[in-house]
């Protein structure tokens, strides 16, 4: 199977055909640095994370550019608010989106250039759609784009200039049409000097849209494979990108994909509600990895609905799951990290790679993997050391491509606590015999077995994904 993708601009599923063959492109819109890392930012990163570890561990070498916007509007009103120097106050954040990527296990792109080092590249993109008829100059040295000139406008999100809403707080005075935007912009009064650069059309900066444009173009050429980000940024940021990208005379991305957005006690997570979750402060009650788990292991285009709930159960999957592959180090040693990396899809369990396949079915992927984990279970209270090693190299290497492998250099030594590892070691032994009882239709052991961990606090839950545990909450 080939993998397939929710191409979000045809908003159908379609087969993954890279333009140069065994090579694969991808522009992630990244962190616009005004303020610190929420979940709902690491959301896309984490989502892009598994899409560039399926596709290296298919076969493709994989280029990944992740911008760093460090010049725009809120950028320049937050730290003018704040009494810090822009840059300074754009630097303190990319320092902390920097650490949340690393904290939660996202790895590093091929690239991650900034806005404010791309300023020429703007310029000369700019000066192209200007002659080529999509841009004209206003006053006092205003640029925007001419919607109405590039008759492809709106087919991003299938819309029609006539239906779209106007951002009031662009309406300028000096605009044709309300629909078109900047792609220059003249300092506005108390602007710092230092937040301007030389153009053609006078000192100015570049419009946010440009900026990835720009930025795709130089790193990526002209054409590329994928270009991704939140469901939020389709219109207008997208739309823009898209249309002066075709206005410039370039190809652009060949798919689109957006994850969805992140809500908190059942309410779409914004900073108008006031349940932004800083990931920061979050890492100071639920570990890393577990929050990894929570975001990661839920469909991209689906809603992460972020709950105690939620923690909970991502806490329980991922004891289960540390908790065997503990017991199998320490039962047949601990499986090469070079092999675990060296596996390649193929050689990965086919319902595991048909989901992944499928437009990164994570979810039917992480039942594939706590089915090899019941079975694996069973391997070891038989003492089948054979078995053993060989599910423990697959499980490692499943949860890899979801950046979710415990005894990973990231992770290893990352759970809650040297005591829930114990636990966990201590709950999967007696899960083990239970599942062999089960198997060898010893009832009565198996009900005896789960009485005992009941009656030491521990929840046992069988489903068609496998057995699940979790510390019982005191009430």
């Amino acid at each position: 199977m080939t993998l397939e993708i929710h191409d979000s601009a045809s908003k159908t599923q379609r087969a993954f055909e890279p333009r140069v063959p065994g090579r694969a492109s991808i522009y992630l819109c990244g962190a616009t640095v005004q303020g610190a890392p929420h979940i709902g930012h690491l959301r896309s990163a984490l989502a892009f994370d598994v899409l560039t570890r399926w596709l290296t561990r298919s076969g493709y070498q994989v280029t990944t550019v992740r911008n760093v916007t460090d010049i725009d509007d809120k950028i320049l009103a937050k730290s003018a608010e704040a009494g810090w120097e822009w840059w300074a106050w754009a630097y303190r954040f990319e320092r902390e989106f920097s650490d949340a990527y690393r904290a939660l296990g996202v790895l590093p792109p091929t690239y991650e250039p900034r806005a404010t080092g791309h300023i020429t590249d703007m310029i000369d993109l700019i000066s192209t759609i200007i002659d080529r008829g999509h841009a004209y100059v206003g006053d006092p040295g205003n640029v925007y784009f001419d919607v109405r000139s590039l008759p492809t406008y709106g087919s991003l999100t299938r819309q029609d200039i006539g239906h779209m809403s106007v951002d009031e707080e662009e309406a300028e005075a000096d605009k044709r049409d309300p629909h078109d935007f900047a792609l220059w912009k003249a300092p506005k009064e108390g602007e710092p000097d230092t937040a301007s650069w030389d153009s053609p059309w006078g000192r100015g900066r570049p419009g946010w849209h440009i900026e990835c444009s720009a930025m795709a173009g130089r790193y990526l050429g002209d054409a590329f494979d994928i270009h991704g980000g939140g469901i939020d940024l389709r219109f207008p940021h997208h739309e823009n990108e898209q249309a002066q990208s075709h206005a410039a005379g370039r190809d652009f991305a060949k798919y689109w994909m957006h994850n969805a957005w992140v809500t908190v006690d059942g309410e779409k997570m914004s900073k108008s509600l006031g349940n932004s979750l800083v990931v920061s402060e979050i890492l100071k009650t639920v570990s890393a990895p577990i929050l990894r788990f929570a975001l990661t292991t839920v469909h991209y285009r689906s809603t992460v609905a972020f709950s105690s709930t939620t923690v909970s159960e991502a806490t329980s999957n991922w004891e289960r799951l540390s908790g065997f592959l503990s017991r199998a180090a320490e039962t047949v040693g601990e499986a090469d990290a070079d092999r675990v990396a060296a596996l390649s899809a193929d050689e990965l369990p086919t319902e595991f790679r048909e989901a992944m396949d499928d437009d990164l079915n994570v979810s039917v992927a992480m039942a594939v993997i706590h089915d090899h984990v019941t079975k694996a279970n069973v391997a070891l209270g038989a003492r089948d050391d054979v078995a053993v090693a060989d599910a423990q190299l697959t499980i490692r290497a499943m949860l890899d491509v979801l950046g979710l492998d415990p005894r990973s250099e990231q992770w290893r030594g990352s759970a809650d606590s040297s005591n829930s590892d114990a636990l966990a070691v201590l709950v999967e032994d007696v899960l083990s015999r239970r599942a062999q009882a089960r198997a060898d239709k010893d009832w009565p052991l198996a009900d005896s077995l789960r009485d005992t961990l009941a009656e030491a606090g521990i929840i046992v839950e069988d489903s068609t994904a496998g057995v699940r545990w979790h510390v019982k909450e005191n009430s």
